[in-house]
């Protein structure tokens, strides 16, 4: 029997993930149904933490203590019900919110310059030199972004060196945000030809990009979506681009993951990424060692690197 401590990585896309921590951890995969015996060792379960966390499981657990977090979210795990448990809650901040504002940037010049049609043009001999294909500018646009967290701070950067306008919205004042913010989200919406959206998702927020935003971004207007699926109403977005209310979209993230394809086989005007944002090669190893750090810490009886949620114990009874 290992004397290392136990720990239970509940997602298959973890796979890699897992094999880099069995240096430290004996690591027992969900997805190859443990046996009964580990359930009475595994102290700590790791998860991506976008995905509504197993309550169920966590609480078939008698020993576990700590729901570890690979990614930065954690709006997968209802904190509210960790803490009643007694759980801690761990994450992987700060490492990755430059790639998603890159590729927030990236979907944006596919959708407005139309790369991916383009593309088709080209690969499929459809190019004819008396044809030009002319694609909207991007001098002179507004771009709005939902939400002034790490992420939207590093839109903003990008697209002012783009040249464009940038305003945003959040429900918190940011007093030394150099950008202008707006009165609402609607008012933001109204004003945008480009709406990226990088808010942080809560039950708060569900659907908050609604019908009435998005057609407020309008026929010409474009919506990014790198902040979470359930943020965007996504059937009112649907709908929007099959009618023309709105012009263009671009999604990195999405109401349910993996998204079916047949839902978007009729949809026009729209680029999609298969949720890519904060999954580089320079970002991925220092969530691993943030991961890792935390459950060495939890199980070393030391406070988390990297705490959600970190109740404290009980006093000792006299």
């Amino acid at each position: 029997m290992s004397d290392k401590p136990a720990i239970l990585v509940a997602q298959p896309h973890l796979a890699p993930i897992a094999a880099m921590l069995e240096a430290d951890f004996t690591v027992w995969r969900l997805w190859q149904r443990p046996p009964l015996e580990a359930s009475r060792s595994i102290g700590a379960v790791v998860v991506a933490g976008e995905f509504p966390i197993d309550q169920a499981l966590i609480e078939s657990l008698p020993h576990v203590g700590l729901i570890a977090c690979f990614t930065a979210g954690y709006d997968g795990v209802d904190l509210v019900w960790a803490a009643e448990r007694g759980l801690k809650v761990s994450h992987s901040p700060g490492v990755n919110h430059e790639d998603v504002a890159d590729l927030a940037l990236g979907l944006m010049l596919a959708a407005w310059r139309g790369l991916v049609e383009s593309d088709a043009i080209v690969r499929e001999g459809r190019w004819r030199p008396t044809e030009k294909r002319i694609t909207p500018s991007l001098r002179g646009r507004r771009v709005g972004i939902v939400g002034l967290g790490a992420i939207g701070v590093e839109v903003a950067r990008r697209a002012e060196a783009f040249g464009l306008d940038v305003a945003w919205w959040g429900p918190n004042e940011k007093p030394e945000a150099p950008w202008a913010r707006a009165g609402s989200l609607m008012s933001l919406a109204r004003a945008s030809d480009i709406l990226i959206v990088s808010a942080r998702a809560d039950e708060g927020n569900r659907g908050m990009i609604d019908a009435a935003v998005i057609e407020a971004v309008g026929a010409h207007g474009l919506i990014v979506n790198v902040a979470r699926g359930q943020v965007v109403d996504e059937d009112a977005l649907i709908a929007s681009l099959k009618d023309g209310r709105l012009g263009m979209a671009a999604l990195d993230v999405f109401a349910a993951e993996p998204t079916p394809a047949a839902r978007w086989a009729d949809v026009p005007n729209v680029v999609l990424s298969p949720h890519t944002g904060g999954a580089t090669s320079g970002a991925i190893p220092k969530m691993l060692d943030l991961t890792r750090e935390n459950l060495r810490r939890f199980f070393a009886g030391e406070p988390l690197a990297n705490p959600v949620l970190e109740p404290e114990a009980p006093d000792d009874a006299e």
